[in-house]
């Protein structure tokens, strides 16, 4: 018998689709169907969602699983299971592994790894060199035959311009996105937070916005000259945001991404020492804050992205120069971004929802993120008023590094559904065979 499914009765906003309306979903064989028969409606699993949204499962196309060689921070099992419990069905993961994957050998073991262990969509993505030393080339076209959908250096961005030249043309040449972490590194040579009056107050060696804004401006050059898709992770500069602005009115094929930590805090919160705020790059001011939202709203920059990057505890219990660079943000992303954006009146859900699920889709060309009639029944179901505490202890992630634990947050992930298939009932991770 065909495995069918029924979700009635709740706010159904599906972006792609431009539906935002009460009513129903229905799913069979893993498929959105646009209707079900009387029989079918008979045996299916039926999901009430009255007074929840259903959507499109969420997408993120910056994620760190730490497989191979980190599994001490995170692994595949557990971070599909935070990507679940926060209503991510489809997620990108970096190469930064230990070693880089930057061999279609290391592709293949992420790839069998995935099979075996995964609840959502996962896709990886290879190095522009090896071992990412900014250097050499990876072999791209290997990598792309291997079943990578981008390449990037994340975490390191390439230094040299003319190799970083050679590797977005070479990408062009394989319908690669190359996706880069815009960071001059000779400005920020043991670095620790945002330089500004606050890193002088603070007593910590300043990270100025000129280290993003030179490779930004870099990197809008060479994809003006080449004509290669360049994608810009995590921006947190007013001037950047400004520089991809008007690459974009000139036709430039850029992307760019913000996530929910850039977007709801500043630099102010360093001010505790605590090393579940120091990140890369690092929180900014509050007129980079808004320069964000206002990127985001204005489509200069193109979607929202965790930057999910676990540590262990006692990684990020150490003096704040110390402490690594990054946090998890699978499990709050999507009630920080109801807070910031939402709660914070600067855009409407569905905009909000669009920014999660099409945008970010789009940019690496996954047919993901609608609920399109044929469409892949990934569905995140959630609860847009549902009172939380960031617990540490609950997380799905084996890691804890977030700067919102212990805060109450408002809106949870009641159901995410992949393949038509519940892996997260509000709870806990079903079984999955």
């Amino acid at each position: 018998m065909s495995d069918i499914l029924w979700i009635s009765g709740g706010r159904v906003i599906d972006p792609a689709n431009k539906r935002d309306d009460t009513g129903d979903v229905f799913a069979v064989d893993g498929k959105i169907v646009a209707e079900l028969t009387e029989d079918e409606k008979n045996a299916a699993e039926r999901i009430e969602a009255d007074g929840l949204i259903v959507c499109p499962g969420f997408v993120d196309i910056h994620v760190h699983l730490r497989d191979p060689g980190q599994t001490h921070k995170e692994n595949i099992a557990t971070g599909t299971r935070a990507a679940a419990a926060g209503g991510f069905t489809t997620i990108v993961c970096m190469p930064n592994t230990t070693p880089p994957a930057d061999n279609a050998g290391t592709i293949q073991y992420i790839k069998d790894a995935i099979s075996r262990q995964a609840v959502v969509n996962v896709y990886p993505t290879g190095c522009i060199t090896v071992g990412r030393e900014g250097k050499r080339l990876a072999p791209t076209g290997s990598l792309k035959r291997a079943g990578v959908i981008a390449i990037t250096d994340d975490g390191d961005c390439v230094q040299n311009t003319e190799i970083m030249r050679r590797a977005v043309e070479y990408a062009g040449m394989f319908d690669l996105c190359v996706m880069d972490h815009c960071q001059d590194m000779s400005l920020t040579e043991d670095a620790a937070m945002n330089e500004g009056a606050n890193s002088i107050r603070f007593g910590l060696r300043g990270w100025p916005n000129s280290a993003e804004d030179i490779i930004v401006s870099r990197n809008v050059i060479l994809s003006s000259y080449s004509g290669a898709h360049i994608h810009l992770q995590h921006i947190t500069s007013a001037y950047a945001v400004d520089i991809i602005r008007r690459a974009k009115q000139r036709g430039t094929r850029i992307t760019a991404e913000a996530s929910p930590h850039h977007l709801s805090l500043t630099d102010e919160c360093i001010h505790t020492y605590d090393g579940n705020f120091k990140m890369n790059p690092p929180l900014r001011t509050e007129e980079d804050r808004l320069a964000l939202i206002n990127g985001l709203l204005d489509g200069t920059l193109d979607c929202i992205a965790t930057d999910h990057a676990p540590h262990t505890d006692y990684e990020k219990d150490r003096e704040f120069d110390y402490a690594p660079f990054g946090i998890i943000g699978l499990e709050t992303a999507l009630a920080v971004c109801l807070q910031t954006l939402v709660g914070g009146g600067h855009c409407e859900l569905p905009f909000l929802i669009s920014l999660l699920t099409c945008k970010p889709a789009d940019i690496l060309k996954l047919d993901k993120g609608t609920l399109s009639h044929g469409a892949d029944a990934d569905i995140t179901l959630f609860d847009p008023d549902l009172e939380w505490t960031a617990d540490p202890e609950k997380y799905q992630s084996r890691s804890s590094n977030s700067p919102w634990n212990g805060q109450k947050l408002r809106g949870k992930t009641v159901q995410t559904i992949v393949g038509g298939k519940v892996v997260w009932n509000g709870a806990s991770v079903p079984a999955v065979s």
